[in-house]
């Protein structure tokens, strides 16, 4: 069964090649199912624990994103994905910051501290 936000054919072919492949220990499971499962997550918005069962559990999903982002495998694909469509790729940002509902009255001060070295003769 095909996800909503899963990857085409065409952009799992440009990023099959970039992703590490050193084996150690167990194998790795299905990389696209993952892949599809980091996705889901990140496009929906929805907390990890709410990942779809077809994915994987959701421990692998994220335990490979984080481990990938610290080796800049992201960085890579990114960077093959732009240029798979000639640089002609569109993102859309969106964030949301809520304040907890006691934090709404709270009295704001800014308290500037300057610090000053005299200069000597």
């Amino acid at each position: 069964m095909s996800g909503r936000y899963d990857l085409t054919d065409f952009e799992w072919s440009v990023i099959e090649p970039l992703l590490p492949n050193k084996p150690r220990g167990v194998p790795r499971v299905d990389d696209k199912r993952v892949l599809n499962g980091i996705f889901w997550v990140l496009r929906s918005g929805a907390p990890w624990r709410d990942l779809p069962e077809r994915y994987g559990p959701y421990t692998t999903c994220y335990n490979r994103f984080i481990r990938w982002r610290k080796a800049g495998v992201w960085d890579r694909i990114m960077d093959a994905v732009s240029e798979a469509y000639d640089g002609d790729i569109q993102m859309i940002d969106s964030s949301v910051v809520r304040v907890h509902q006691h934090a709404a009255n709270v009295k704001k001060t800014t308290e500037f501290i300057v610090w000053a070295v005299r200069e000597e003769d």
